[in-house]
Formats: C-alpha cells, sequence, structure tokens
C-alpha cells in the first residue's frame, strides 16, 4: 500500500560482534541488516540510519548524517568486519547516546518529532551494567528494541529494552532465520502516510509523522509561524553566515566578499588585507605606503610629492628655508655645499664663514706677480748705479 510508509526515524543499529558470534553468523547479521534497510523508507527527510558494532570496543561504523541511499548504505554494510572479544553493550548504548545522538552526527532536533531507535541484536549476556544505562537512554527518548539470537540471556534482552516490552523484545534460534524479523519490523515501523494521501496543506514539504504530519520548507527557505507556508531565508542576517566581511545573498544561498582593499581567502569565509603596495597594485612614483588596505605616495629624500600626490620633483636644496650656509649654497645633484663670499672664508663647521686676513688674500698668483716687479725693480736700480758710475769716470 503507498499510503503505508515506515514513519520517519533516526534508526540505529547496535550489532553484537563479540568472540560468540562466528563468522558466517555475523554475515547473516550483515544481511539482515540490508534486507531491515530495504523495507525502510530511506532519505535525509525520511527514516535516517546509522551502524554501530561493538565487543569490548564499541566502533561506530556510520553516523545518521553519512548515507541517504541504500545502496550506499548496503554497501558500507557489506565491509563491517566482527571486533571478536568481550561484550559491552551497556558501552555500546552509552557511546549511541554520546556519540550518534547528536544534531552534530546527523540527529534531527527535538521539535521535528523524529522517534530516536535502537534496535540490539545480541547472542550473550552483557558484561557491564546496561540496566542503567538503557534507563538512562529511554529518560532521553530513545526506544530500545532488543533482538536476542540463539544463546541471548532472556532477563538482559528485557533489562535493556523498552515497555511494552512484548513489542520490543524479539528471539530466533539461529542467526540462520533472523531474516524473518524483517516483516515484524515492517509491520512495527509502518503508519499511514498522511502526506501520501493528499490532504495535508504544506506549502512545500509535507513529513508524514506517526499518523499525522509536519510541514517543513525546502533549504533557503524557512516554515512560517502558521506551520504551514514558508518565506525566504535572509541567509546574510546576523547569525546565519559565516563571512568574515561581506555576505551577498543569492536565492536562498549566499557567498562571501571583502571590503575594498582585501582578498577572499581559500577557505571562501575569510578576508586578508591586499598588499596593495605589491608591484602592479599601485600608481606612485617612487614609494608606496600601505595604509590598511589603501596607501599614500611619498618620495625620497631629495624629492618632494607633486600636486598629483604620486610623481615626485628633485628639490631645490639651494632654495631659501631648505639649507643652512650662511652665506652662499652650492647646489650639487642632490646634495650642497656652503661656500663664502669673496673677503671671507669658509670655517671648519662647513657652514659659517669669517673675514680673511691681509696676508690670506694674497693669491699665489699675485705673489708671483709681486715677485716679478720686484725682480724688474732690482735690475733697474742696478742698470742706473752703472750709469751714473760711467758718467762720473767720464
Amino acid at each position: 500500500d503507498a499510503t503505508c510508509k515506515n514513519r520517519p526515524l533516526d534508526l540505529v543499529f547496535i550489532i553484537d560482534s563479540s568472540r560468540s558470534v562466528r563468522t558466517e553468523e555475523f554475515e547473516k547479521v550483515k544481511i539482515f541488516l540490508s534486507k531491515m534497510i530495504d523495507t525502510l523508507d530511506v532519505g535525509e527527510r525520511a527514516t535516517r540510519v546509522a551502524v554501530m558494532n561493538y565487543a569490548s570496543t564499541v566502533k561506530v561504523e556510520f553516523p545518521l548524517r553519512t548515507y541517504f541511499d541504500k545502496t550506499s548504505m548496503k554497501e558500507a554494510i557489506s565491509h563491517i568486519e566482527p571486533l571478536s572479544a568481550g561484550t559491552m553493550t551497556g558501552l555500546a548504548i552509552q557511546t549511541a547516546m554520546d556519540e550518534v545522538f547528536t544534531e552534530e552526527m546527523g540527529t534531527r532536533p527535538a521539535n521535528f518529532n523524529i522517534p530516536k531507535v535502537v534496535i540490539i541484536v545480541t547472542d550473550g549476556r552483557p558484561q557491564d551494567q546496561v540496566q542503567d544505562v538503557a534507563a538512562s537512554a529511554q529518560a532521553a527518548g530513545i526506544e530500545i528494541y532488543a533482538v536476542g539470537v540463539d544463546r541471548a540471556d532472556m532477563q538482559s534482552l528485557r533489562m535493556m529494552a523498552s515497555e511494552p516490552l512484548d513489542e520490543h523484545v524479539f528471539y530466533v534460534e539461529t542467526y540462520g532465520v533472523i531474516e524473518k524479523l524483517t516483516s515484524k519490523f515492517r509491520e512495527t515501523f509502518c503508519a499511514v502516510n498522511m502526506c501520501a494521501l493528499g490532504t495535508h496543506d504544506c506549502e512545500q514539504v509535507c513529513v508524514s509523522s506517526g499518523g499525522s504530519y509536519v510541514c517543513d520548507c525546502y533549504e533557503g527557505y524557512m516554515l512560517n509561524p502558521d506551520k504551514r507556508s514558508c518565506s525566504a531565508v535572509d541567509t546574510c542576517a546576523p547569525g546565519r553566515h559565516e563571512c568574515d566581511q561581506v555576505c551577498v545573498s543569492n536565492n536562498g544561498s549566499y557567498s562571501c566578499e571583502c571590503y575594498e582593499g582585501y582578498t577572499l581567502n581559500p577557505d571562501k569565509k575569510t578576508c586578508s588585507a591586499t598588499d596593495v603596495c605589491a608591484p602592479g597594485r599601485h600608481d606612485c612614483g617612487q614609494v608606496c605606503l600601505s595604509n590598511d588596505g589603501s596607501y599614500s605616495c611619498d618620495c625620497y629624500e631629495g624629492y618632494t610629492l607633486n600636486a598629483d600626490r604620486k610623481t615626485c620633483s628633485a628639490v631645490d636644496m639651494c632654495a631659501p628655508g631648505r639649507h643652512d650656509c650662511e652665506q652662499v649654497c652650492v647646489r650639487d645633484d642632490l646634495f650642497y655645499t656652503c661656500d663664502c663670499y669673496q673677503g671671507y672664508t669658509l670655517n671648519p663647521d662647513k657652514k659659517t664663514c669669517s673675514r680673511a686676513t691681509t696676508s690670506s688674500l694674497v693669491t699665489t698668483e699675485e705673489s708671483c706677480k709681486c715677485e716679478a716687479i720686484a725682480a724688474l725693480q732690482d735690475s733697474v736700480t742696478s742698470h742706473l748705479e752703472a750709469l751714473a758710475t760711467k758718467h762720473i769716470l767720464f
């Protein structure tokens, strides 16, 4: 009957693979799980399935969030290997509560009203305190079915199963006939699918739930207070996105962007300041100064920034106010030296000037001229004296 599908469940199988379970028997358990999955209405919005394997230790083979199709589930089950030691059933139930029945691992929120169900398959007696752990699980809203095979301890099965016990405790003589329980569970989980009847008034998604139904919405939409219609979610509202700087809403989804001067990191969420002074990223003539995602231009020493705030011009180092020479500034490329007016000499500080002494004013050239004149005067004097002496003799 198309209207008789199993109601949505968060279903966890906990299978015993202790030493007492022989290899061929464990294979029968895996076949039983696959047959069970065939009878279920599996899907992300329907029944979600997890499988746990236990002995002295516990292994979560796959949680509720991993597979939403039967083929993938059955393929994963076919690769499960027995652990082959001990029977720590209490530990397995506790692990299911702590590590599987969580929203992070795929369990749906409480307000979805999706039943949390455990089916335990074991052939032995628990080696730990299962009763208290099972009671805690049931108090947390987990419904437990206990399936005993062959040597299974019936009292232990009854301790861990939910009430009423005659609906939650099953027993088969051998693993060879465990498959017959699939029809029993099919009847147990079957409920009238109100969504299939076409009488609901959900705008987008109808979820059948125990003879009734609830409405849900497509991804990117949220259920309105009337619990029937849906509205597009503002994915960029505070707290709804993971963007570091700018959130861009896009038809029920979003993408992240960055402010000017920043670039999006490979995680597509966070931003890093762009090196705006990297070669080719700026138009400064000489010096680029980065400043929180932006930049400004500057010049080398001896240059000044032009009015365009980008290019530079050489500074006139001898312009008034730019040097410290007392008398004369002599420009030399981007630098300068000081000199003095005629009649003055540069002091050791290379900046100020002092009046020159008389002796210091006679240059080498002038000294040579003086010597030549003196020599000429001596020659003339000697010649005159010689003429005078000659006149007296005559």
